[in-house]
Formats: structure tokens, C-alpha cells, sequence
């Protein structure tokens, strides 16, 4: 609809002889109310300087060229308000094309080519492998996939990767925690360190680990803890302590067992992460190795590609990188005192692989809160390295807060004290789950309500739209049960025959899915779907309460079956972009 009014627009300037600045962009926007009509421009308002001319004298002029008895014409009538707004009103059968056109497009109702087939990388979620996905990963997980569901379907070619983090200290002290606790289940006795991951999921590894290699890890607790420094209960430092402890591990299993070790805890916790997000309905098209980074040398390949570019210096017998040039607030450490690249190395040649390497335009980078004032880092190296700061979006999102009645559940990986996002979606659904968690912007803080999430109420939005998705299948059946007809090839004649409050207000919304598409992909804002799904489900619900659709008149019954078989239609394209299913019978 906004293209035609905005064409209306546009010759009606030229015929009041202000065509010289038809170029501008004339902003249509749909009416706030409805006795404002169906749609507002505020066109008198931005050339009335210009023009030197009276808002309201100019928007009388354009809509004096505008003509509503034209049989082609979609207007009903023009009108000027407050200080120079154009208000559209529409015939209402302006509306009722979008019928034919949902029934006929079905599930690519809404698809469009906005993105032009550009090819970008959407990496999410990223939880380092060191313990199972807790409920803040999972806001994450159905923010990041919701959007790339919806990039696809405005034309991006979206590229779902979740970058393990499998390289550095926090997998050595995860390989060493499994390890202490295969030493426990050897029956040796100590003090677990106060550093090392705790949870109940460390002894499902030993098992694994006892089952396959028996007690070829094992070494006593008297060599093991030979000469290593005091803990931080004992008055030491709990990260000297830690790190001892790892050379330790390495020391006395030796290169091959230690790997081998360090292998089999990855790859549990890895996995359990896959089986978790393949249960949550969240899809990866790529799980990206950090240690690759260094086995393909793209590390030193980014390191020298930014010396070349004189982007570094050397400091303290350490490589930095010279970030304040670009906007950080400090300069970063490429390779520490001991030769060691750090984790902004890698995460450096990570980028650089996907611009150069992989082929792709762009990066949206999808990060927890706590990451804020990593963006600027990431922002200023991908300049260093020749790349445009286009060329990254990074998107922030808040960890969702889990509530059980009024309290509040703490989260700790390393305590092992925390509610997995596995826990949740056994208790909630994954639908309810994926709904709760994009019904906010992602920057937004968000306090998940438990209880509501398992409330089988309007109150609960998701259950509000898959019942109302369930209610259309209940007439469909009754349909069938009553042997009645239903004609889907229905012209303008018997669509007139919807003229409820209730019909038009559900026409207008089917009429928006579109746009609002693009809008939320435009904004990266996958909580406009959920929005919208509500507002529609809303409005069906409150004509299916008011109005009987089985009715005895043929034509009346047909348009209204077509009706909300289209509302239907919508209501599953859009639950699908939010990875929530649909439900026949509730």
C-alpha cells in the first residue's frame, strides 16, 4: 500500500508544480489512529520552508491533486490534520487482494530480495566448551537463529557459525579438572581446587574416560600436588594455583595422554552442546575450530599482515597492537612475554578468515552484555587489517534472568551451580522458551517468568498464538464434519461481504507482515515477529469470539474461511522465523 500512496504523492507534487523536489523521499507511515485514516504523510511538513509556504496551505495543495473518483484509485479520501499531516483513507476493497495473494505465496508469503543475495556470517552463541549451555546462552541461541531465519528470508545469504573456543587456559584448566576428578574416582584423596570447573557434568567425563582408558591416566595425589603452590583458602593465589597444577597435568601424563584427555573432555561437552541447540531447534552451518586458526597459520598470517601494515610495536618483550589509532580506549597484546599468542590474536585471524578467507562481506557478530567493550578492539583490528568497519555489526545481547516464584536463580559455569538451558526446555518447551526470549529487544534486560511460561492462559503470548493458530484448524475440521463447502477462488464480490471491525483490522495486518520483514531485518530486531504475531492473534481472537464463521450464506462463509486461512497461513510463517511450532489441537 505504501508505494502507491507515495506514487499518489509524488504526482500530485509535479501537478501542483513543486516537481523539483519530487526526489525527496516521502515518508508514509500507518495511521496511530484510526480516526486518522489508514495512512500519514508528513510531505507539507518537510518542504514547507523550502517552498516558503504554510504546512497546512501546502498539504491542501497536494491533496487537491490528488483523485479519489478515479476507479483505479485505492483512496477513499484525503484529509488534512494538525499542523500539516496528509491522512489516507482507504476503500476497503484496497484491502482484500492480500487474500489471494497469502493463500498463493503460502510459506513464501513475506519473502523478498532486500538482501540482494549478500553473503554474511552470523556468528552466536560461542559459549566456550567448558560446560553445558545455561539459561542466559539460551536468549542468545534463539536471538541469533531467529535472525538468521529472517536474513534468509528477506534475501541474505545468512551463514549460521558458532566459533569454539577450544584453544587456551580455560580448556587446559577444564582438561585438569577432569582430571583431578578422574584421580578422585582412582580413590586417591585431596582438596579439589577452589579454580577448577565443579559441575556434575566433570563426572560424567570420568566415566567416559575410566571406560575407555581404564587407569591409564593415573598418578598419585603425592606427585601430582609435589611442590605446587598454596591455594587461595591456604593464603595463595587460586590462578598461580590453577596454573601449576596444569603444568603439572602435562608434565606427568606427557604430551599424547594429556591431549588425549584433553580431546575426550571437548568433545562430551561439545557434543552435549550440539544435542542441546538441535533440541532447542537452533542450527549451526559451520562449528569453527579456534586451534585451527593456529594450525592453518592464520594466526602469524594476521600478525604479519598487520607489522606489514605498521599497525604493531614491541613493548615489556611483547608484541601490541596499536588499537587506540582506531578508537580503543588501550593498545592490545598480540604475542605475550613467553612467545604465546593471546585470545585477541586469534580472535583477530578469526576475522580476518572470514573476510578474506571464506568470502564473506560482512560479519554480525552476536555477543553477550559483558563483551561490550570488546566491540571496539574487534572494530579497530578489521580497519588495521584493510577492511572497512562496515564490515562487522556487532549486536549485544542481555543475559536473560531466570525467576522460580520470587527467586532469583544465580548462574556460576565454574561452581557448577547454574539452571541448564536443557533443564529449562524440559520444563517450559523449547517453544516456550524461544518465544520468551525474542519477545524483548536483545539489548534489552529480560527477567524470565517461569511460571508463565507454563501457564496455559492468554496471558502466556505464546500460548496466545498457537491457540489461535489451533483455533482456525478447529474450524477447519468443523467444516468437514458439517459437510460444508468452502470455495478458496472467491472474487471482490464476495471478499465485500467482510466488513467487521474485526476483518478489516486482520486484512490491514496481513497487508503489514510483509513490511515488517524488512523492518525487523533491517534492524536486526527479530522481536518485532513476536510483536506481531501477538497484535494478530489478538484481532483474530476477538473475532473469532464475536462472529460465527460457519454460517448458512455461501459467499459470507467463504470469505471469511479465506480469512482467517490466511491469518493461519501468517501465523505459521511467522512462528517458523522464531523456530516456535505450530499447534493443531490445544
Amino acid at each position: 500500500m505504501k508505494p502507491i500512496i507515495q506514487q499518489e504523492i509524488k504526482t500530485a507534487l509535479a501537478a501542483a508544480e513543486v516537481s523539483s523536489l519530487s526526489s525527496l523521499t516521502i515518508q508514509v507511515d500507518y495511521a496511530r489512529d484510526k480516526l486518522h485514516g489508514d495512512f500519514s504523510s508528513n510531505i507539507a511538513l518537510l518542504l514547507a520552508k523550502s517552498l516558503k509556504k504554510q504546512p497546512c496551505q501546502l498539504a491542501e495543495q497536494i491533496a487537491a491533486h490528488i483523485d479519489c473518483s478515479k476507479a483505479t484509485s485505492i483512496i477513499e479520501k484525503v484529509e488534512i490534520a494538525g499542523p500539516g499531516f496528509i491522512n489516507f483513507f482507504l476503500k476497503k476493497t484496497a484491502w482484500y487482494p492480500i487474500i489471494d495473494r497469502v493463500l498463493t505465496q503460502a510459506e513464501h508469503f513475506g519473502v523478498s530480495d532486500i538482501g540482494k543475495d549478500e553473503p554474511l556470517l552470523v556468528e552466536f552463541v560461542s559459549a566456550n566448551p567448558t560446560g553445558p549451555l545455561h539459561v542466559g546462552h539460551g536468549r542468545g541461541a534463539a536471538y541469533g537463529d531467529s535472525l538468521v531465519r529472517l536474513l534468509k528470508t528477506v534475501g541474505y545469504q545468512a551463514h549460521a557459525e558458532y566459533y569454539v573456543n577450544d584453544a587456551g587456559r580455560q580448556m587446559d584448566i577444564l582438561a585438569t579438572s577432569v582430571w583431578l576428578r578422574y584421580l578422585e574416582a582412582c580413590e586417591e584423596k585431596f582438596v579439589f581446587p577452589s579454580n577448577a570447573y565443579r559441575g556434575a557434568y566433570i563426572h560424567g567425563i570420568v566415566e567416559q574416560l575410566l571406560k575407555k582408558y581404564g587407569k591409564q591416566f593415573y598418578k598419585p595425589a603425592l606427585s601430582v600436588f609435589a611442590d605446587i603452590p598454596a591455594d587461595e583458602p591456604q593464603g595463595g593465589d587460586k590462578e598461580v594455583y590453577i596454573d601449576a597444577l596444569i603444568l603439572k597435568a602435562k608434565a606427568l601424563l606427557g604430551a599424547d595422554d594429556y591431549q588425549k584427555l584433553f580431546d575426550m573432555s571437548l568433545n562430551a561437552i561439545l557434543d552435549d552442546i550440539k544435542e542441546d541447540l538441535t533440541g532447542f531447534r537452533v542450527n549451526f552451518d559451520n562449528w569453527f575450530s579456534e586451534n585451527s586458526l593456529f594450525k592453518t597459520g592464520v594466526v602469524d598470517k594476521t600478525i604479519e599482515r598487520l607489522k606489514k601494515n605498521g599497525h604493531t610495536y614491541e613493548a615489556s618483550g611483547a608484541l601490541w597492537f596499536k588499537s587506540t589509532v582506531f578508537g580503543d580506549d588501550k593498545d592490545r597484546v598480540l604475542i605475550r612475554e613467553n612467545g604465546q599468542a593471546t585470545y585477541f590474536a586469534a580472535d583477530a585471524a578469526y576475522r580476518l578468515s572470514i573476510l578474506e578467507d571464506r568470502g564473506f562481506k560482512k560479519i554480525v557478530n552476536i555477543l553477550g552484555s559483558d563483551h561490550h567493550g570488546y566491540i571496539a578492539r574487534i572494530l579497530a583490528v578489521i580497519q588495521a587489517l584493510g577492511y572497512p568497519a562496515a564490515s562487522l555489526t556487532a549486536l549485544l545481547v542481555q543475559f536473560a534472568v531466570l525467576y522460580r516464584g520470587d527467586k532469583k536463580i544465580q548462574m556460576s559455569t565454574r561452581s557448577g551451580e547454574f539452571v541448564t538451558l536443557r533443564e529449562l526446555r524440559e520444563e517450559v518447551g523449547s517453544d516456550a522458551a524461544r518465544f520468551f526470549y525474542v519477545l524483548r529487544r536483545a539489548e534489552q534486560h529480560m527477567d524470565f517468568d517461569l511460571d508463565l511460561a507454563k501457564e496455559q492462559s492468554n496471558a502466556n503470548p505464546v500460548y496466545y498464538v498457537q491457540y489461535a493458530y489451533a483455533r482456525i484448524c478447529s474450524v477447519m475440521r468443523q467444516l468437514k464434519v458439517k459437510q460444508l463447502n468452502w470455495d478458496k477462488a472467491i472474487g471482490t464480490d464476495s471478499l465485500a461481504q467482510l466488513k467487521e471491525e474485526q476483518e478489516i483490522d486482520l486484512l490491514v495486518l496481513l497487508n503489514r507482515y510483509p513490511e515488517m520483514l524488512e523492518q525487523a531485518a533491517n534492524n536486526y530486531e527479530p522481536h518485532q515477529i513476536a510483536h506481531y504475531l501477538r497484535d494478530l492473534a489478538q484481532v483474530f481472537h476477538a473475532y473469532y469470539n464475536q462472529h460465527v464463521f460457519l454460517v448458512e450464506a455461501e459467499d459470507l462463509r467463504n470469505a471469511r474461511l479465506n480469512l482467517i486461512a490466511a491469518t493461519q497461513q501468517v501465523i505459521k510463517n511467522g512462528l517458523d522465523l522464531l523456530g516456535v511450532e505450530t499447534m493443531e489441537v490445544m
